[in-house]
């Protein structure tokens, strides 16, 4: 009698085990489904948020050489003393942060310049003038050598003696801030994420209890 008792007892608990298993297989799956769209949509917002503040950022990086550049190549254009719009200079672009100005004539070489790369003018990238010949201007990320990156502006001059001239400036300090954003957007995501989480269980355990 006895091992009656004790059979009976062991099925019922293995059918209430079962019992609770299944209920909690629906609740895991309407868990699933709510909070997946949900991280999808948290997961794109996050990263066309980051996306659209490392674009501004970089935008931002291309000032003041987009009204340093046309300036010069207008003042060369006119006839101004070379000397006088891009005057010598021994500022050391691998470690400044100021904007720097190149001058070149018609062929590419370099006329002036107000910054040094290790005491030469940094190289520019092929092709760059040759577009800036055809098309009045460009605007670059340039890096002359690893670790060393610029936003230029390239301005076309015009007149007795063409030539083009290039405004440039580091991007170390908005590289830098790209960064940050970086970070912060990932901590806003992964805070974000675990919030909705947290908030889709609550949510269905409630519903869970009112079904009930």
């Amino acid at each position: 009698m006895k091992d009656i008792r004790s059979t009976q007892s062991t099925e019922y608990a293995i059918r209430n085990s079962h019992s609770r298993i299944r209920k909690k297989k629906p609740m895991l799956r309407q868990i699933i489904r709510h909070y997946l769209p949900l991280a999808l949509v948290i997961t794109a917002f996050c990263g066309l948020a980051y996306l659209l503040s490392q674009q501004v950022l970089r935008l931002g990086a291309n000032e003041p050489q987009i009204q340093m550049a046309p300036d010069a190549a207008a003042r060369l254009s006119a006839g101004e003393a070379l000397a006088s719009v891009v005057p010598a200079g021994t500022l050391d672009v691998g470690r400044s942060l100021a904007p720097f100005t190149i001058a070149y004539d018609e062929q590419g070489n370099v006329l002036a310049a107000t910054g040094l790369l290790h005491g030469q003018p940094p190289p520019l990238p092929p092709g760059v003038l040759d577009y800036v010949r055809q098309n009045g201007e460009d605007r670059i990320s340039w890096q002359p050598e690893p670790g060393v990156r610029y936003a230029a502006v390239a301005e076309r001059v015009t007149g007795a003696q063409p030539g083009f001239v290039l405004v440039a400036r580091s991007l170390r300090e908005t590289e830098d801030r790209i960064g940050v954003m970086g970070q912060l957007a990932g901590a806003a995501w992964l805070a974000t994420m675990l919030a909705s989480l947290v908030l889709v269980v609550l949510v269905e355990l409630v519903l869970g209890r009112e079904r009930k």
